[in-house]
C-alpha cells in the first residue's frame, strides 16, 4: 500500500454508504485513518450493505446530513454522485477540510499499474476487453471505476505487478488530484450529463484531466473517427496514438484491407481480421481498436489480442442477447444511458425492431436518434416510458417517425412491444435515458427487463 501516511491517523468522513462509500471505508481503515462513515440513510435502511464494515473500528454517523458531521474532520471522501459544489462539500472546502472522491483517493493508497479509459460511450465494453486482453497475457488484473467495482475495493490487497484497468467518469475527474495513467484513452465524446457539468466544453475539459499528470512517458489514445475530439488532442504532454475503422492512422490502430493492424513507432503487427471480433455493430469494431491499440502500447503480443477479441463475449446490459420467443429476439441494452449510445444500438439492428426508449431527464436533445431511427430500414416501432417520455414522442413526430406509442411502466412496454412485434422482429431496450426516474441505476433496469422478459409465456 501507497502513501498510507497521507491518511494515517487523520479523522476521514467517507460520505454515501454505496459500494464505493463502503470499500473506501475499509481501504482507509487499513491505511491507518480514523474513519467516519456517513449516510442521509439510517443503519437498518441500509441493511446489510453496512455488513464489511462491522468487525473495524469505525465511527458511525447515518441518518443525518453530511453538513452536520465535519467538525474535527481533517479530510472527506465523497462518491461520484456528489458534485463538488454541493453545499456541504463547499462548506468543508471552506473550513480546510480536505475533499477527495472515491478514485482518486483508492488511486492514491493502491499498489500495482494502471491504465484509464473515460468517453462519452464505449467505456464499459473497452475497459472488460482490456481486461480480458491483459489477463490472457498473464497479468493479475483488476477492472474496476466507474463499471461498478470500486478501485478502493480492489485496492485494499493490491500488489506491485498488478494492473488496474480503470472506467473513468467526468464525475469522477471533478476531484482528481494524482490520478495518473501509464495508458489513457478517450473514447468519443458526444453530449451527455448537461445537467451537471452544464456545457459541452466543461464536459470535455471535465474528462480531459485524466491526462492531466501523464508525462512524455505515458501513452494518450484518441478516436482518430471522432472530429470533437481534435480540439484536445494537443492538451496533452504524453505520446499520442490513435485509433480509425475508416482509415490508416500513423501511429496506432487502424482496419487495412478487412484486417485490424497496430502501428507503433513505424512497426506494424497484423492482429486478424476485423470479421473475427465476436461482438457486433460498428461501434464494437472501434472499442476493439482501442483495446488492441492501448494493449500494443503496454507490450501485450499480438496473438493474445487478437485470441481475446474473438472470444470476448460482451458485457452485460449492452447490446446483450436475452432471449427468443415465438421468433423474436429480445435485446438487453439498458446500457443505452444517452442518444449517442442508443445511435449504436440501432445502427447494430439487422431485422424488423421495436425499441423501448424514456427515463430520466439529463437535457439531451433526442433530434439525433430521431434522425438514425428515421434512417435506419429496421426501426419500425417505439414505445416510450418514463420523465422524458413526452420529450421523445414530440421529437419523434417532428422528425418524422410517428410509430410512437407510450407505456406507463417497464412491464407494460414490454407487453406491448412484444404485441407489436413478429417473428423475425428483435424487441431492444435501449433507453436513451439515465434510469433515475424509475430505477436505483441502469443495471437494475437491465435486470428487471430480462426478468420480465423470462417471464413471458
Amino acid at each position: 500500500m501507497r502513501n498510507m501516511e497521507r491518511y494515517s491517523g487523520k479523522r476521514v468522513l467517507v460520505v454515501g454508504m454505496a459500494r464505493s462509500g463502503v470499500a473506501a471505508a475499509k481501504l482507509l481503515h487499513k491505511a491507518g485513518a480514523k474513519v467516519v462513515i456517513n449516510d442521509s440513510k439510517t443503519a437498518e435502511a441500509l441493511g446489510d450493505a453496512l455488513a464489511p464494515l462491522a468487525d473495524l473500528d469505525i465511527e458511525y454517523r447515518l441518518g443525518c446530513p453530511a453538513g452536520e458531521c465535519l467538525s474535527g474532520i481533517d479530510c472527506m471522501v465523497i462518491s461520484p454522485g456528489i458534485p463538488d459544489t454541493a453545499a456541504f462539500v463547499v462548506k468543508a472546502k471552506e473550513m480546510g477540510i480536505y475533499v477527495i472522491g472515491e478514485l482518486e483517493m483508492a488511486h492514491q493508497l493502491s499498489s500495482g499499474e494502471m491504465v484509464a479509459i473515460t468517453g462519452t460511450n464505449g467505456k464499459t465494453t473497452t475497459v472488460t476487453l482490456l481486461g480480458e486482453i491483459f489477463r490472457n497475457a498473464g497479468r493479475t488484473t483488476h477492472v474496476v471505476g466507474n463499471i461498478g467495482y470500486p478501485y478502493s475495493a480492489a485496492g485494499f490487497d493490491s500488489k506491485d505487478g498488478d494492473m488496474f484497468v480503470c472506467e473513468v467518469s467526468s464525475f469522477q475527474m471533478e476531484t482528481a488530484e494524482t490520478f495518473h495513467p501509464r495508458c489513457a484513452a478517450f473514447t468519443n465524446l458526444t453530449e451527455d450529463h448537461l445537467n451537471r457539468h452544464g456545457t459541452m466544453e466543461n464536459y470535455a475539459l471535465t474528462k480531459m484531466r485524466m491526462f492531466a499528470n501523464m508525462t512524455a512517458e505515458d501513452v494518450a489514445v484518441f478516436n482518430a473517427d471522432d472530429p470533437a475530439l481534435a480540439p484536445y488532442i494537443g492538451m496533452v504532454k504524453a505520446q499520442v496514438l490513435t485509433f480509425s475503422r475508416v482509415g490508416e492512422v500513423e501511429n496506432g490502430a487502424f482496419v487495412r484491407g478487412g484486417v485490424i493492424v497496430t502501428r507503433m513507432n513505424g512497426v506494424e503487427s497484423e492482429v486478424c481480421p476485423a470479421k473475427d471480433v465476436f461482438i457486433p455493430g460498428p461501434h464494437n469494431l472501434e472499442n476493439a481498436l482501442c483495446a488492441a491499440c492501448m494493449a500494443t502500447a503496454c507490450g501485450v503480443p499480438a496473438e493474445v489480442i487478437a485470441h481475446t477479441l474473438r472470444t470476448f463475449r460482451g458485457v452485460e446490459h449492452r447490446i446483450e442477447f436475452v432471449r427468443e420467443l415465438e421468433g423474436v429476439r429480445y435485446i438487453n441494452d439498458s446500457k443505452g444511458t444517452n442518444v449517442d449510445s442508443t445511435i449504436k444500438a440501432v445502427q447494430t439492428m439487422q431485422r424488423p425492431t421495436a425499441i423501448i426508449l424514456g427515463g430520466y431527464d439529463k437535457h439531451s436533445d433526442f433530434a439525433p436518434m430521431v434522425t438514425e431511427m428515421v434512417k435506419s430500414p429496421f426501426i419500425k416501432e417505439a414505445v416510450l416510458i418514463g420523465v422524458t417520455a413526452d420529450q421523445i414522442e414530440r421529437q419523434c413526430i417532428e422528425g418524422g417517425f410517428t410509430a410512437v406509442h407510450r407505456a406507463a411502466t417497464l412491464e407494460d412496454a414490454v407487453n406491448q412491444c412484444r404485441a407489436l412485434a413478429s417473428d423475425g422482429w428483435n424487441v431492444l431496450l435501449s433507453p436513451a435515458c439515465a434510469s433515475f426516474d424509475m430505477f436505483p441505476d441502469y443495471e437494475a433496469r437491465g435486470r428487471i427487463f430480462k426478468e420480465l422478459v423470462h417471464a413471458l409465456k
